[in-house]
């Protein structure tokens, strides 16, 4: 089991939209910090193998951008997406699924994720080095509630999806804040 209290400092190799630079991809990197991200912040991260891949694709990432208004009306000041691709993959992934709202992250190295206790080997499946399956609430940099997958382990022959899913956070984020107003 993850013993991590606080989320680990890293520098995330990030890209942004800069007009001046031109032509098709016009992008230009920027390193953000772990404490740009998540100090003095509330902050839903969600943690998930790969881009482009089924479950991540098809129900993991799409159900937190649909719930993205009530998360964020649960006093959440933002949602991201973390997975151990590069910048690139991870921009034309959102793009294609139509991600407006979340803020994608990319753990190109897999550091955060290998500092969380979280990096996994998935070479049964020609994946290589990648995340295990988990969803957080992080305040102020320290880890209020983690929801991780079951069978975290290297080279896991299933896909466990139960428990970092969006409404089981929302519905936590929900009885998180009912108790905070006691």
């Amino acid at each position: 089991m993850v013993a991590v209290t606080k989320v680990p400092n890293v520098v995330f190799k990030t890209r942004v939209r800069d007009e001046s630079i031109g032509g098709p991809n016009p992008f230009r990197w920027q390193d953000r910090t772990t404490q740009e991200i998540f100090a003095g912040k509330r902050i839903v991260l969600l943690a998930l193998p790969g881009a482009f891949t089924p479950t991540c694709s098809s129900t993991h990432l799409p159900r937190y951008e649909e719930l993205y208004d009530e998360i964020k009306a649960q006093g959440v000041d933002e949602v991201i997406c973390l997975s151990v691709n590069d910048a690139f993959v991870m921009f034309q992934w959102a793009k294609n699924l139509g991600i407006k709202k979340l803020f994608i992250l990319p753990d190109g190295n897999g550091e955060f994720t290998r500092k969380m206790g979280m990096l996994v080997d998935k070479s049964n499946l020609g994946f290589g080095m990648r995340s295990w399956r988990y969803a957080m609430v992080v305040n102020d940099c320290k880890i209020e509630k983690i929801f991780i997958e079951e069978g975290h382990e290297d080279n896991c022959t299933t896909d466990p999806f139960e428990v970092s899913d969006a409404d089981t956070m929302l519905a936590y984020l929900k009885t998180a804040r009912v108790g905070a107003a006691v």
